[in-house]
């Protein structure tokens, strides 16, 4: 079996490296020196740099704009915007257009997807449900008045909600299908209520009362939540994947550096024995991606849905991710609390991330679920 990457999907990477390499991490607004919301906005000049590399419509078709690329390409770009703490709505907004692209109408697809592909207007999504802990489906309810829809109900911790120009949100129907609305910023009927979140980026609480929506922004299709929520869950795992990467590097840095009783303390071998767990962590936690992203990406059947293989990367990814900052925190010693110094950034990033569409203990139940199902199959 095959697993190096395509010619495309190597070179979207390197295309990431390039635009990613004049980011730095010490300029990402830090939760621990500020009490209200970290930043007006997110980072419009690297929004624009992302689109003059066509890298906000990998997954378009050509005929849109777009590089016509896989979950597999978004996933190595997403691994390398984490590696910088990259404040860009880039997996929301490439997750929406996917989405619409596979799922949308002809007429909406050919209105939004080419300007969206180039970066205006952005998308983000709505996918953590009213408290965090509740399924998203289930958050808002839809119901139809005429040729229209109407939605009512909250979405709590919504990303990038006060910049983008629409929200794609999942809603349930009477008949107990959950659909996808495409809510415009400055739709009658909402109301965005500010939220802080453990990263110290600007959330919003999404307030939906009697929003009334076209049909021609309403998402009916089998599947459409579905398959946007596994490719959310799997981005956060690429950009968990390169968060850990790059720590792991501070941390080989910082102790082949320091030194006690003359010597380096990467030598010593209670340090050497944690960073090469947490080495072991970052490997697991790339080979169970990739798989998830290949699924994703090819809809090739196996003996559990994708689903199964979402679940195992995210479980990875969110119980790797935090031991490996974890562990970055306790070899840096106290350096590593100090805010002068990037690592608290990156350990706050990182606990957003293990919670972020549910943590471990929920997918470990989802698979535990599937793997019921199936055996009784």
């Amino acid at each position: 079996m095959d697993f190096t990457f395509s010619e495309e999907q190597v070179a979207a990477a390197e295309a990431a490296r390039g635009v990613f390499a004049g980011v730095a991490p010490d300029a990402v607004p830090s939760p621990a020196l500020t009490t209200g919301a970290v930043a007006e906005g997110f980072d419009r000049d690297l929004w624009s740099r992302l689109a003059g590399a066509d890298l906000l419509g990998l997954l378009l078709d050509e005929r849109y704009g777009g590089a016509g690329l896989d979950a597999v390409a978004l996933c190595q770009v997403l691994r390398e915007s984490a590696r910088v703490l990259a404040r860009v709505p880039l997996l929301e907004h490439s997750a929406a257009l996917a989405t619409l692209q596979t799922y949308g109408g002809a007429e909406l697809a050919e209105r939004l997807l080419a300007p969206a592909g180039h970066g205006e207007p952005v998308l983000t999504v709505a996918a953590h449900g009213r408290t965090g802990h509740d399924p998203a489906s289930l958050a808002v309810s839809a119901r139809r008045d005429g040729p229209d829809w109407v939605l009512d109900g909250t979405q709590t911790a919504v990303p990038w909600a006060f910049d983008a120009d629409l929200v794609l949100v999942p809603a349930h129907t009477d008949a107990d299908r959950t659909v996808l609305a495409l809510v415009g910023r400055g739709q009658d009927g909402l109301e965005l209520a500010e939220q802080i979140s453990t990263s110290g980026e600007r959330l919003a609480e999404l307030r939906l009362r009697s929003a009334r929506i076209g049909a021609d922004r309403v998402i009916e299709a089998a599947g459409a939540w579905e398959g946007l929520h596994a490719l959310l869950a799997t981005g956060t795992c690429a950009l968990a994947l390169g968060l850990g990467e790059q720590v792991l590097r501070m941390t080989a840095d910082y102790t082949g550096r320091r030194e006690q009783f003359g010597y380096p303390i990467a030598t010593f071998q209670a340090v050497a024995v944690q960073a090469a767990d947490r080495y072991i962590d970052l490997r697991a936690m790339e080979a169970t991606l990739w798989q998830a992203a290949w699924r994703i990406a090819s809809g090739a059947p196996g003996a559990l849905p994708a689903a199964g293989d979402v679940a195992v990367a995210k479980i990875w990814a969110a119980e790797g991710v935090r031991r490996v900052v974890q562990t970055a925190q306790h070899l840096h010693g106290g350096f590593g609390a100090d805010t002068d110094y990037p690592l608290h950034r990156y350990h706050a990033w990182a606990k957003h991330l293990e919670l972020s569409l549910g943590p471990a203990a929920a997918y470990e139940e989802t698979l535990g679920d599937l793997l019921a199902t199936h055996a009784l199959s």
